[in-house]
């Protein structure tokens, strides 16, 4: 358990699968603590092309020697005799992307840590940075906790607070907490090789809950205010993204600002109220209206305003809807 008195480095398996994991593996393979392997999701199709190729936790740990352990089921014997035989004093876990079962986090002597991307108990759960965003928070951070049974909800490490830009997506968000994350973590391990860390108990009674995206997220209600909006927009960027129709035609939105509060006038949400060289504004609830800045005809590429206001004139009649309008 955390708080027992043992003396660095510690013996560490990785449990990480995408970009978000690679800064706290780097800072961990710089720290005095041994990386005895790592354990990331099974290769599979990505992209346009389906093509099978290493996500980056794993592409960092084959360049820097490390073992790969990759099982389609972590309940596997196999995996969990690997796994038993490494030894491991402590598990790390950062967007491993699967639940843990009893026979992994009974495994190392000292349990297993996650380094877990918002200000716990708020936004549990797999897309905590996207859900921030969308939620319209002002901040967010990084818990590290002790991983229990139940979904991220077991005692607090270490809790550090990030303010959240107004134009922030959550690919740069995303970065900076992966970065904040890799530095709080190094001074966690510290702290439990020492014997000083101490668990703070999460208070369910806060708890919110970040369930995985799908493209269904993004359809974008225009009866919302504009801030709403803007918000759907950023956090939903770079996947799945925003979406909304026009005259039929499906477009990815990309990028947005809020036009104020009192620009759209007696508008209906979702008309277009100014289209011309590189605005294009759009009604939305309560009286506000949305500047979409960057967009995408579905099945091409995305393009400023004015290159889509070149090609695209939207009649007076043509309006932004979250489906097909007849």
């Amino acid at each position: 358990m955390v708080g027992v008195d043992v003396t660095p480095p510690l013996r560490v398996v990785y449990f990480g699968t995408p970009a978000f994991a690679v800064p706290a593996l780097e800072a961990l393979l710089a720290s005095p603590h041994h990386v005895l392997a790592i354990v990331t999701q099974p290769d599979r199709p990505r992209g346009r092309g389906q093509r099978v190729s290493d996500m980056p936790v794993k592409e960092l740990a084959l360049g820097r020697g490390l073992p790969v352990l990759q099982p389609d089921r972590l309940k596997d014997e196999a995996f969990l005799d690997a796994f038993r035989a490494l030894n491991a004093d402590i598990g790390v876990v950062a967007a491993y992307g699967k639940i843990l079962p009893d026979a992994v986090l009974a495994a190392p002597r000292l349990g297993l840590i996650n380094v877990h991307a918002s200000l716990l108990p708020r936004h549990r759960g797999a897309a905590p940075i996207h859900r921030a965003i969308i939620a319209g928070d002002r901040e967010t951070g990084v818990t590290i906790m002790r991983i229990v049974r139940e979904l991220d909800a077991g005692p607090m490490v270490d809790r550090r607070t990030l303010p959240i830009g107004d134009d922030e997506t959550s690919a740069d968000l995303e970065a900076r907490l992966a970065r904040l994350g890799a530095e709080r973590l190094v001074e966690t391990m510290t702290q439990i090789a020492k014997g000083t860390a101490r668990e703070v108990p999460q208070d369910d009674r806060l708890a919110t809950y970040a369930p995985r995206l799908t493209k269904d997220d993004g359809a974008m209600d225009w009866t919302q205010p504009a801030p709403a909006l803007h918000n759907l927009v950023r956090g939903l960027h770079p996947w799945p993204h925003a979406f909304s129709y026009l005259d039929q035609a499906r477009y990815l939105i990309h990028r947005t600002r809020v036009a104020g509060h009192g620009a759209s006038g007696a508008a209906p949400p979702g008309s277009v109220i100014e289209a011309s060289g590189e605005t294009l504004i759009v009604a939305a609830g309560a009286g506000t209206a949305l500047r979409i800045l960057e967009i995408q005809p579905e099945g091409r590429r995305a393009m400023s305003a004015r290159d889509f206001l070149a090609g695209h004139r939207p009649a007076p009649r043509f309006r932004f809807s979250r489906t097909p309008l007849a």
